[in-house]
């Protein structure tokens, strides 16, 4: 089969469109063929070697396709059902193997194979983080750091269901109204403005949570926007990891800080239920607009990752895998 694979860790240019062999079925194991794979920052994390594997190895953590395999022990399964699953950084090749605990039938006709691709992944990162790492209610103020990316514009419309104020930030007058189009209340351009100067002329005793994927460049500035007894959840690393910190400056203003990750939120059978029920309850109802923003092929996936890494994107990006 043809894969992406990394014999080095680096820039776009590591790479690889090679020949693997296809993958065959374990014990409680699924082989699925991909028809599309979710691009995410932290394929590009494990790319660069923020996080590691062993080398060399694929990428990709979510994709979406037909049962081609059945491993020994799995009931509920068949050859031929559409799936949605989430990879361990092996999805952007024909074929996978996904973990029974972590894949989830799937209607076509309902859900897409490529919005099922572009929605896992982050549309759960983006429920969790509402729900479990701060649970957003009724009239909160929330912050939401880079709005117009593919988990901001979930965070978002999700905080919005919820009943919140949104504020999002953003580089652009385009990514501006992608923010907006999403439901952001007020939106502010960081490459312009001061963002805990601008939130303070919005909501002058700061927001009651922040959401921040993007990590080095805007961590001082989500807890400067912070009021009392504050939440700056902290999930990703788009700009760089986030740099030591004292712990003793959270005291001031009694902030909670947490640094979550999905899986850690959907480690038993009942929580993966009840997230993956109430995102697809979401999407059912049609309180989520999952925005692909550019579909690419398999041999284009060094481009994309410039693409995202380059801010140059709104929404999702899949590549269609033949």
């Amino acid at each position: 089969m043809q894969a992406i694979q990394i014999e080095q860790e680096g820039g776009p240019e590591v790479l690889q469109l090679t020949t693997l062999p296809k993958p065959t079925a374990g014990p409680g194991e699924l082989v699925v063929r991909n028809h599309y794979s979710g691009v995410n920052f932290i394929d590009t994390y494990f790319r660069e070697g923020v996080y590691k594997l062993p080398l060399p190895h694929q990428l990709g953590a979510e994709a979406a396709g037909e049962v081609v395999e059945v491993g020994e022990g799995i009931e509920g399964f068949a050859v031929g059902d559409a799936v949605a699953y989430l990879g361990t950084q092996n999805t952007y090749a024909q074929y996978s193997i996904a973990a029974l605990n972590k894949t989830f039938k799937i209607d076509p006709a309902v859900l897409s194979y490529d919005v099922a691709a572009a929605i896992l992944l982050q549309g759960l990162t983006a429920h969790t983080l509402v729900t479990r790492a701060y649970e957003v209610k009724q009239g909160d103020w929330i912050l939401v750091q880079a709005g117009a990316g593919g988990t901001g514009r979930l965070i978002i419309q999700m905080a919005k269901h919820l009943g919140a104020n949104v504020i999002a930030t953003v580089s652009s007058t385009e990514k501006a109204q992608v923010a907006r189009a999403a439901g952001a209340d007020h939106v502010i351009l960081y490459s312009e403005e001061s963002v805990p100067e601008s939130v303070k002329n919005i909501v002058p005793e700061g927001v009651h949570a922040v959401f921040d994927g993007v990590g080095k460049s805007t961590f001082e500035g989500s807890i400067e926007s912070l009021r009392r007894l504050g939440s700056m959840v902290s999930f990703g690393n788009a700009s760089g990891t986030v740099p030591p910190f004292k712990v003793l400056d959270l005291a001031p203003k009694n902030l909670t800080l947490l640094r979550p990750q999905l899986y850690g939120y959907i480690a038993t059978e009942e929580e993966r239920q009840r997230h993956i029920g109430e995102l697809m309850d979401l999407i059912g109802q049609d309180k989520l607009d999952v925005h692909i923003f550019k579909t690419y092929k398999l041999d284009e996936v060094a481009q994309a990752h410039i693409d995202l890494q380059g801010r140059k994107t709104t929404g999702k990006l899949v590549i269609k895998i033949d």
